[in-house]
């Protein structure tokens, strides 16, 4: 007996969760216009594409890794 309550929480998350995920039409959610604006939309250039992006520097690769130091600290080494 005390088992029911788990097996009835348990059964009615299943519920909830096969009804949330459930199929629904589309033609429900959106109207024609709202779907010939989303697809007007969708067509149109994205104004960043046509910026001008300047090229990244990059830094000369030692092959060593090297890390920042840090300021204002005289000797920052930790005890194993």
């Amino acid at each position: 007996m005390w088992l029911a309550p788990a097996v009835v929480v348990t059964a009615g998350a299943m519920v909830v969760a096969a009804w949330a995920g459930r199929e629904r039409h589309e033609s429900d959610r959106r109207s024609e216009a709202a779907k010939e604006r989303f697809a007007a939309a969708i067509q149109r250039d994205h104004p960043a594409s046509t910026l001008a992006r300047p090229r990244p520097v990059r830094d000369r690769s030692t092959g060593i890794a090297v890390r920042p130091s840090r300021a204002g600290r005289a000797d920052d080494r930790r005890s194993a």
